[in-house]
Formats: structure tokens, sequence, C-alpha cells
């Protein structure tokens, strides 16, 4: 029997996954240009072992909609692949702990742009990975629709963070943004392929 891979086994190892259903690596197309980030699983992920399928996934599949997108275009994963008891934040350790597969689901899929959603993902990239910085970091308001660069362990990354499909469903009036976020996401994806035409 082979043995799994380190970054598995660090999920394994973390409370949190000895008391969840089910480990939620990711869903969507593993080949997809645009790779979406949330924090952790809900209560319906944890049933069901996939991500975004409560309401705010039902949200996000009506937005993409919108947009001219569906699940087949994107792959969805969280930072967190097990869920926090109560949905409480995660801790410092456990996302040091989940981290390395979240990098390795980045590096095998190779989207050429990650969308943070919301408060909480789009503060652990900007902080490039780091948790101790994660509470200096701008929130979602004052970043979301721009375009930024960030690092984690070697890996470069072009964000750019959204709000959290949970958000809109109290905040309609955020619809309106988050569509106009999503075209800046579509030209940066149209952007990469016409450089990458000329080179």
């Amino acid at each position: 029997m082979s043995e799994e891979p380190e970054y598995i086994r660090l999920v394994k190892e973390t409370e949190i996954c000895k008391n969840c259903k089910n480990i939620v690596i990711g869903r969507g197309n593993e080949n997809a240009e645009i790779l979406f980030v949330g924090e952790a699983p809900g209560r319906n992920e944890d049933e069901q072992g996939l991500p975004f399928v409560g309401k705010a996934g039902k949200n996000l599949d009506e937005f993409l909609k919108k947009v001219g997108l569906s699940i087949d275009d994107i792959y969805i994963a969280n930072i967190l692949k097990c869920r926090p008891p109560e949905n409480r934040d995660p801790l410092p350790d456990e996302i040091r702990a989940h981290t390395p597969w979240l990098l390795e689901q980045i590096k095998q899929i190779k989207p050429r742009v990650i969308c943070s959603l919301g408060n909480h993902a789009t503060k652990f990239f900007l902080a490039d990975g780091d948790v101790d910085k994660i509470d200096k970091q701008p929130g979602i308001t004052s970043v979301h629709g721009k375009v930024k660069f960030v690092k984690i362990n070697g890996v470069e990354i072009k964000l750019i963070p959204l709000f959290h499909p949970a958000a809109i469903i109290y905040k309609r009036d955020l619809l309106p943004l988050w569509e106009k976020d999503m075209e800046i996401v579509k030209l940066e994806i149209k952007k990469d392929s016409e450089q990458k035409k000329l080179f």
C-alpha cells in the first residue's frame, strides 16, 4: 500500500478532521482557468463531501449562470478541507495544516486566476498564506474586483477577491458588484490567453 502524501496526512491529523463526516476536497473542472477558494465547508458540505452545495452553493451556480459560466468552467475548493465545529472561524494551526493540500490543488489545476470568496479567504491570500499576518489585511469591501499578485510557498498567484455568495444572500445589492467583478476575471483570462498567443 502506497503511503498517503504529507498534505493529506496533515489534514487527517487535525482535530476537526477527526470530528467531521467527510473531507471536502473540491468540485468542478480540474483543468479550469478559474479556481474559487472559500474558507471552510459548512454543514451541508460536510454531509455530502462536496464544497458549496448548500444555499451559498445554489447562489453561486445562479451567479455563474448570469455571467455565462457553470460549475464545468470552474473549480471550487476551500482553505480548510474539514468543517470546524458550529462553523466557527478556522484556527491558525488548522489553516497551517490544511494549506499544503490547497497549494497542491493549485499546482495541479494551474488556474490562470484564483478568486477568493469573502473576507477570510481573501485575507489568507493577501497575507501570502502567512497566518500571523491575516488579521492585518484589508477586508473584502476595499479589495473586491482588484487584481493582486501574491506568492505562497513559491507558488505565484493572480488573485481577484470576490464577495462570498453567502453574503449576497443577505445583501442583494452586492450582486451587481459581483457580476462586475466577474467580468474583470473573464477579462484577465482573455488577456492571459492573448499574451500566450503572442509568444
